[in-house]
């Protein structure tokens, strides 16, 4: 009986176990499903949230990369025309200019020219007063006549000597003695007249003269002052100044790359501001065939002649100079220059998207345009304003070629 009870006990808890389990798996089914649900909508929340910023993110890194490639203009080099005028500055100088000093010591006693006056050769300028050496002079003369004299007394001691040798009637000894002493006077009288001749020298540098026909461009004395030509040692006193302006120089520096095609014979005229529209005609003469190794410059003269003395010594003028240009010369625009550490560059584009360094070598300058020599083909696409951070084999973008250049 006992045993049938606790059967029946068994009995009841598995059917009460088994209707348990039967009614927790559709919960968890329900649990499985919202879990599965809240994670689909978790997902879909961050795919929406993040797929955006990743393909924004792609999308810049394109632009960026995009941008990253500088767009240019590209222009082609102009080659020079075959003959040009080149104009320099030039310093115009008389043809014969010199200082003009004096010879003795003194005091200036007169002038009779000015600053301006046009004089002739061997005209009288000034005159010195030199008191010490007109002294001089007197004293001279004085030894002089002394000493002719002497000449002349022993010139007749010599002959009675010798007249009476014949007769024995003197030593040899004495008469040599009377002989000598006759030499020796003729060497004495021969140096007084060179003293003499020295001291009237320097008497006639009393008077300053032209050296020349010119015009007096500086008088640098006045009444009274004292001279003094240098020989002392001391500063030599320049009384006058004076140019022969009939003719001018003009010196010129010419640039190496022209220095070929500057022969003398050939035309160069001369322009001044105070004479506008007006060219005086001269022509080159000499050059110092020899480049300055500072300027790289060569010097030369240009002659031009000035019959109505309008050309002023030392004012400045332009020269112009009709010149053969080299044939590798090309025009380019200063902005497609690039100042290097290793030196001037222009940068290219050879195919279409790379850039390349070319150095250059400039032989004239003509303020927004420069004249290359060295360096070019004249089939470059140059680029017009590049990046100072470009560098070779950098990757650019051609853009449409800006205009040909215009006629240098």
């Amino acid at each position: 009986m006992a045993t049938t009870q606790l059967e029946a006990q068994a009995t009841a808890k598995n059917v009460e176990t088994l209707s348990t389990s039967r009614s927790i798996r559709p919960q968890r089914k329900i649990v499985w499903g919202v879990a599965l649900v809240a994670l689909l909508s978790v997902t879909a929340v961050m795919s929406s949230a993040i797929l955006p910023r990743i393909k924004a993110r792609a999308t810049v890194h394109a632009e960026t990369a995009e941008m990253a490639v500088p767009t240019v203009t590209v222009i082609h080099p102009e080659r020079s025309a075959p003959s040009k005028e080149i104009i320099l500055p030039a310093n115009v100088q008389a043809f014969s200019s010199a200082p003009i000093y004096a010879r003795t010591n003194g005091y200036l006693k007169r002038w009779y020219v000015d600053i301006g006056a046009h004089v002739k050769k061997g005209q009288l300028l000034a005159e010195i007063e030199t008191p010490e050496v007109d002294q001089q002079l007197q004293q001279a003369r004085a030894q002089l006549a002394t000493a002719n004299a002497n000449l002349k007394l022993s010139q007749i001691t010599s002959n009675r000597f010798q007249e009476l040798l014949k007769s024995d009637s003197v030593s040899r000894q004495e008469t040599d003695s009377a002989v000598g002493a006759y030499e020796a006077n003729v060497a004495t009288v021969q140096a007084n007249e060179f003293n003499v001749r020295r001291l009237q020298d320097l008497q006639s540098f009393e008077r300053i003269y032209a050296p020349f026909d010119g015009v007096i461009t500086a008088r640098n004395t006045d009444i009274g002052a004292l001279i003094d030509p240098g020989s002392s040692g001391g500063s030599k006193t320049e009384l006058f100044r004076i140019a022969q302006p009939g003719v001018v120089r003009a010196y010129v520096n010419v640039p190496q790359a022209y220095s070929q095609t500057a022969t003398s014979g050939m035309t160069a005229d001369l322009t001044l501001a105070e004479f506008p529209g007006q060219r005086f005609q001269g022509k080159l003469v000499r050059t110092a065939e020899a480049i300055d190794p500072v300027t790289r410059t060569l010097l030369v003269e240009v002659d031009v002649p000035n019959p109505t003395g309008s050309l002023l010594t030392g004012a400045y003028a332009e020269v112009h100079l009709k010149v053969s240009a080299t044939s590798s010369a090309y025009v380019l625009p200063v902005n497609t220059l690039l100042f290097r550490s290793e030196g001037l560059r222009v940068a290219t584009v050879n195919d279409g998207a790379h850039a390349q360094l070319v150095p250059v070598t400039i032989a004239r300058d003509f303020g927004d345009r420069v004249e290359v020599v060295a360096g070019l083909n004249g089939d470059e696409a140059v680029i017009v304003n590049p990046p100072d951070s470009l560098s070779p084999g950098a990757t650019v973008r051609v853009s449409q070629a800006a205009p040909v250049l215009g006629g240098s």
